[in-house]
């Protein structure tokens, strides 16, 4: 259980270390997801912060498994991809919500693993 736990947590690391980087870099590509549910580019930065630190807090979780840095990680990336989630339906574009909500299953399913 504790491999399938540590390749999540990989999986989900390198996914938010990569969405954070892009939010951060200013990249239009990176910042388009959050313009389409009406973020504003400084708010999407913030953002990306978050999910770049959070990330490596997930890669500090695999090293470290028994600290608390790691299931806070996981718990401030849930909060975000839920509020993603509800950006996406204040803006009327939940079928575009796929990906956060996909993500939001796999922290689910990592908070209760760990």
């Amino acid at each position: 259980m504790q491999l399938a736990h540590d390749i999540l947590l990989g999986l989900l690391a390198v996914v938010f270390l990569v969405s954070g980087a892009m939010k951060l870099s200013g990249n239009p590509k990176g910042l388009k997801v959050t313009r389409d549910v009406n973020i504003g580019d400084r708010i999407a930065r913030l953002i990306g912060l978050v999910e770049a630190v959070a990330a490596i807090g997930l890669i500090y979780a695999i090293r470290y498994p028994d600290e608390l840095v790691g299931w806070l990680a996981i718990l401030v990336l849930w909060i975000a991809m839920g509020i993603a989630v509800y950006a996406y339906s204040k803006a009327s574009k939940m079928k575009s919500s796929a990906p956060a909500v996909v993500l939001l299953l796999l922290l689910s399913v990592v908070l209760v693993i760990n």
